[in-house]
Parts: C-alpha cells; sequence; structure tokens
C-alpha cells in the first residue's frame, strides 16, 4: 500500500532540509550520484535525482592489512605454502578476488565530512540529530572556508538529511537549528508529515524489526503532528496531501479515528460539566481510570478552545476582496466607500 510513495516523498524529504541550496543541487557531482550511504545507524536509501550521496570505501591499505592477518591478529606468512587445490597459481589473477571478499567483510565508513561535522558540531551531528536550519550549507562554508570541499559537504549532508535518524527528529517536530544548536524557526507541517510517512515505510521494510501493525502509531502520530500545527483540518489537508492515494488514504483514516476519539472526548466532556462531580467521583461513578479520564477531558476543551479561536479569526478576517489594477485579489474592507467610476 505504502510503495507507491516511496520516490515522490523522498525527493520532497531532501529538498524540504534545504541543507544545500538550490544552485548547488542542480549540478551534483556524477560520480557520487551513483550511490548512497546512511551514517552508522541508519537506514541507506537511495539517493533522490539530482542529488549525490556517496561514501568512499575504506582505503586500499586497510583491505591489504585485512588479508595479511590471521584470526589470531598475527601477521601470515606465505612462505613455503602451496597452492591450495582449486585456488589459482596466477597471484594477479586471484587478486581481484580476495579483494572483493575482504571488501564484503569490511564495514561501510562515515562520510569523512560527516566525521568533521560531528566533531565541530557534536550538538547537530553527533549522537543526537537535530533539523538543520535553512541554509546551513552556506554557514558552514562561511564559518569553515578552508575545512570542506564544497562537493563533498554537499554530498555529506545529503547523507546526513536523508537518513532515518535525521527524518525522525523532523517526526517530532523539532525546530531547526543553527550552527550554535540554538532552534531558530519552526518545521513546516508538511514537513513533518512526509517525514512521518518515509519513517514508517522504512521501518515497514526493515527485516530486522519484530513483525507488528505499524499503521495505528502512525495515525496517533499524524494526529499529534496535527494539532501541533494549529490549523484547521481543511488547511492543514490541502497543504500537507500529495499525489500519492496510499498516503492520502492513511491521512483520511486517520481524520476519522480523530474526529470519532473527539465526539466521545465531547460527550464526556459534557457530562463531566452535568454532574457537578470531582473527577475522582465521576471516574469512580462510570468505572473509569481518572488520569484517562482527565487527558479526555483535557482533549476536549482544547479542541473547544481552538475551535472557538478559528471561529474568531474568522469573523475578524475582511469579507470582501476585489482585484487591484495588476490584476491580484485585494482585500477590501466592508464599510470601504464605493470606488468612482
Amino acid at each position: 500500500m505504502m510503495e507507491g510513495f516511496v520516490a515522490p516523498h523522498l525527493t520532497l524529504l531532501h529538498a524540504m532540509t534545504d541543507s544545500v541550496s538550490a544552485q548547488e543541487q542542480q549540478a551534483p557531482n556524477a560520480a557520487a550520484a551513483t550511490t548512497a550511504a546512511a551514517p552508522a545507524g541508519s537506514t541507506a536509501t537511495a539517493a533522490p535525482a539530482g542529488v549525490a550521496a556517496a561514501v568512499p570505501d575504506a582505503p586500499a591499505g586497510e583491505h591489504a592489512a585485512e588479508r595479511g592477518r590471521r584470526s589470531d591478529g598475527k601477521r601470515r606468512s606465505n612462505r613455503g605454502n602451496a597452492p591450495r587445490q582449486g585456488a589459482a597459481r596466477n597471484g594477479d589473477a586471484a587478486q581481484p578476488l580476495i579483494a572483493q571478499g575482504a571488501a564484503a567483510r569490511t564495514p561501510p565508513r562515515t562520510h569523512p565530512a560527516l566525521e568533521q561535522l560531528a566533531g565541530l558540531y557534536p550538538q547537530l551531528f553527533g549522537a543526537v540529530f537535530r533539523p538543520l536550519k535553512r541554509g546551513i550549507f552556506q554557514d558552514i562554508l562561511a564559518a569553515h572556508p578552508d575545512a570542506f570541499e564544497r562537493e563533498a559537504l554537499k554530498v555529506a549532508l545529503g547523507i546526513h538529511t536523508r537518513s532515518t535518524r535525521y527524518l525522525q527528529s523532523v517526526a517530532a517536530g523539532d525546530k531547526r537549528h543553527d550552527l550554535s544548536g540554538q532552534p531558530v524557526e519552526d518545521m513546516a507541517p508538511e514537513h513533518v508529515h512526509h517525514a512521518l510517512l518515509e519513517v514508517y515505510r522504512r521501518r515497514k521494510n526493515s527485516k530486522t524489526r519484530p513483525t507488528e501493525d505499524l499503521l495505528p502509531k502512525l495515525r496517533n502520530r499524524m494526529m499529534a503532528a496535527f494539532e501541533a500545527s494549529g490549523l484547521a483540518r481543511e488547511a492543514y489537508t490541502e497543504l500537507v496531501q500529495g499525489r500519492d492515494d496510499a498516503a492520502n488514504a492513511i491521512l483520511e483514516e486517520a481524520f476519522a479515528e480523530w474526529s470519532a476519539r473527539n465526539a466521545k472526548d465531547e460527550a464526556l466532556l459534557r457530562a463531566f460539566e452535568g454532574s457537578g462531580q470531582t473527577l475522582e467521583a465521576f471516574a469512580d461513578m462510570y468505572g473509569l481510570v481518572p488520569r484517562t479520564v482527565g487527558q479526555q477531558l483535557e482533549r476536549a476543551r482544547r479542541l473547544a478552545a481552538a475551535r472557538a479561536q478559528q471561529a474568531a479569526d474568522a469573523a475578524a478576517a475582511p469579507v470582501a476582496s476585489a482585484e487591484d489594477g495588476d490584476g491580484h485579489a485585494a482585500v477590501v474592507p466592508p464599510t470601504a466607500p464605493a470606488q468612482d467610476s
């Protein structure tokens, strides 16, 4: 159901991070654009079109050391050893096969530029990943003009912002941070929404996770993100919906559950206010847990307050409009005098 939105949402997720300027992304290194790798502990994915993401292999010397050591750590000597049966007698012919085996055993390395960034800014690239402010690419180059090669930094930031750990921080609704580690701007609701979808897809397709139904958690988190946005349902839906029917269906299912829950909470709030009893007594009367009842009542109060605020905002907004001289819609207050012909 979810496979259809993998490519478009991953492309949007990279675009939303805005770690690299649009001009820089238009001309990626052609060789680097063929592969992608994520930092240790994250899930690697194919790079979106037009984005370069590559991690160099371990140096050749490391592979040579791997071949020259036994399992006990001592260096192996080849003197006097006859070729094994079935092995090529020509060392040059066997070399590619040995190198391939050693390369397969060598764990992937973090991009060198990411290692530099983790050392310089551990509060952003260290143990905890935080969403990066727009234009962070230029900020890093300005702060360290001689420390990073532009293409290498562009690739490293692409790897970082496509990693699962980074997307999890976006999905959590964390604010964007500058190089000093200070929050500077809110994460856009559509970025949070699409990060939630991408993290869900990766977890669903992971072969290492136990089999479980992740959709209920996804729907709950979608509605938490919606409520945190402060937008009306119609405005939020218009903002986050895309062209993928499967993702849109999940959003509609989440809203259906949210509406049903709200109806129960509102009914409970009316019953509680009409009872004139304390929370504990009211919960005991219905055989409910006071803490759960308190959470439901609080949600109902927040929803009522949000609706009242939206109604007030709608009443205060201008109700008439006309076109200005350039053909654009211009707001005209209801009491504005008529224009002379």
